[in-house]
């Protein structure tokens, strides 16, 4: 058996690269998943008035779920054998990246385009997805090789 097949085994990674197809299904289900937790969370634990600031606690909640996806993107969605030391940072920058990104469609969206909310947060979430799983497939896990 070849060292890089034995290596790949080892890992419990998968010998065979995804589709990208299968990459992008993956980036939605650990996605869609993502945000149906932080919501959930973010909604418990305002609930509970702990007398700090909702906009405080939600931004919180969301922090509690980088690593958690990060390491679901990692495994299930990119296959990555990336190493954390130069993946993880590589991911909190694609991170806070798309939060600037969804600041610049957002006004566009509302602001220059007057899209209602509902088109405009479809048209926010859809624009910055993309850009995020482009980003994060090419450089942020992207395969050594």
């Amino acid at each position: 058996m070849s060292a890089s097949l034995q290596k790949t085994e080892s890992e419990g990674l998968p010998s065979r690269t995804p589709s990208v197809g299968a990459e992008l299904m993956s980036f939605l289900l650990v996605g869609g998943a993502a945000a149906a937790g932080y919501a959930a969370l973010s909604v418990l634990m305002i609930g509970l008035r702990t007398g700090i600031a909702d906009w405080i606690v939600s931004a919180g909640c969301y922090a509690l779920f980088i690593i958690p996806v990060y390491l679901a993107h990692r495994r299930f969605s990119f296959r990555s054998d990336t190493p954390h030391a130069v993946a993880l940072p590589r991911y909190v920058a694609v991170q806070m990246s798309a939060v600037c990104l969804a600041v610049l469609f957002s006004y566009v969206c509302y602001s220059v385009l007057n899209l209602t909310p509902a088109l405009a947060a479809i048209v926010v979430v859809g624009l910055t997805s993309g850009v995020n799983f482009v980003v994060l497939r090419f450089w942020a896990f992207a395969r050594r090789g």
